[in-house]
């Protein structure tokens, strides 16, 4: 049965009291021992191939695939631009802009090996940090139960992989989303939108979290009022003060990252320009929209293919099934934040490859399925959640064979 509004914020109330009970070393303990049973896998995989990463050690090395080389060669030469081509500038900048800065502090960013170490402990660490500050959040606003199967969900969740290990920035863009919605959530709108401006300037999908703070705010001033409905929020524009506006902050991390484009390679969209170069072809029109490189590879038998993009595919399905229990459990900002992380991967990507990442950073519905799930009898929750990580590991094997996998 729905809760009414009222019954909702008695209930946030009532799980809000145990705060000092989360248990965020046992949800560090398990995000770590997680990272080392899949750095197993990757461990066993790298030494059955040749060399990819730069360290000669197979329990880095199996983990260095993919993005990880363009995040790297950023920390090592900077940023590079060439029309029609795939260039670096299609990464956004904070997350080796840090990783740069601390290999500089301790060694030279032309240290192959030291740039990759560098690299993999500062996503590992944003990683932990993501999650445990997920269940923080999840622990103020769920029932007992949810709040516990949401967490399950993360740690669980197939493409959870990419915070153990390799050179990625999901966990420090899960990190700084989070952090932007609670510190707006506790009315601090100039630190929310610093913060969410990190947080832009980290994917190509973080204005999502620009969007999702401007409808937050109208949300908590349409709640002030006693408004909980759309048209509320839309109303509560007329009760904008200046103060507020400090959320629009957010979204000075693209138009920083613009220009930077701009005055670097005259082409404030470059990084919009090179996903439409050779081998990403993501360009933008209707063979992107209605997934015409999709149906081809399943048309010439591709299954294997066709698997790993249903699987990404399934994961942007069950985001948009999950939207209505957003909206109910955490409100409008939360499920507009979630609404636009999704649409750039359904609507942006030729076949769903990346995905299953872009539904990673979709925390409000990854907490409303754990939600979902508290409903479920507990051989259900058993079975998904199990079923979840045994696809984790499968994945990562196939990630460290250097199979792509989102």
């Amino acid at each position: 049965m729905e809760q009414s509004g009222s019954d909702r914020v008695a209930a946030d109330r009532a799980v809000t009291t145990d705060e000092s009970r989360y248990p965020w070393a046992a949800v560090a303990g398990v995000f770590l021992a997680v990272t080392l049973a899949l750095t197993v896998v990757t461990t066993w995989a790298d030494s059955t191939m040749g060399r990819l990463g730069h360290t000669g050690l197979h329990w880095l090395d199996g983990w260095f695939r993919f993005d990880s080389g363009w995040y790297w060669a950023i920390v090592s030469d900077g940023y590079s631009y060439s029309p029609g081509q795939q260039s670096s500038i299609a990464f956004f900048p904070v997350f080796p802009l840090i990783n740069r800065a601390l290999v500089a502090l301790v060694g030279d960013t032309h240290d192959g090996a030291l740039v990759q170490v560098v690299g993999q402990v500062l996503s590992v660490t944003f990683g932990l940090a993501a999650v445990v500050l997920f269940g923080h959040w999840v622990w103020q606003r769920l029932p007992r139960r949810s709040a516990v199967l949401a967490i399950a969900v993360i740690l669980a969740y197939p493409y959870t992989l990419f915070l153990h290990g390799p050179v990625y920035a999901d966990g420090m863009f899960l990190l700084l989303a989070i952090g932007a919605f609670m510190l707006l959530d506790r009315r601090w709108y100039v630190a929310a939108g610093l913060v969410g401006a990190l947080a832009v300037a980290s994917r190509p999908f973080g204005v999502a979290v620009a969007v999702g703070l401007v409808v937050r705010t109208l949300e908590m001033l349409a709640a002030n009022s006693g408004g909980t409905g759309w048209r509320d929020v839309v109303v509560a524009v007329r009760r904008v003060r200046p103060r507020h506006t400090g959320v629009l902050l957010a979204f000075g991390g693209l138009l920083a990252w613009m220009a930077y484009l701009w005055t670097s390679f005259g082409n404030p969209l470059a990084f919009v320009e090179v996903e439409s170069a050779p081998g990403w072809d993501q360009g933008v029109g209707p063979h992107t929209w209605f997934k015409v490189a999709l149906i081809d590879a399943m048309a010439q038998g591709h299954w294997r293919m066709g698997v790993n993009l249903g699987l990404q595919a399934l994961a942007c399905l069950l985001v948009v099934l999950l939207l209505p229990r957003v909206v109910r459990r955490f409100g409008w900002g939360y499920a507009a934040y979630t609404a636009v992380v999704i649409a750039i991967p359904i609507l942006g990507t030729k076949d769903f490859m990346g995905a299953g990442r872009y539904a990673l950073a979709a925390f409000p519905a990854l907490a409303a399925g754990g939600d979902w799930l508290a409903e479920r009898p507990r051989w259900v929750t058993t079975v998904v959640v199990g079923l979840m990580a045994v696809v984790m590991v499968v994945l990562t094997l196939y990630f460290a064979r250097n199979r792509e996998v989102s």
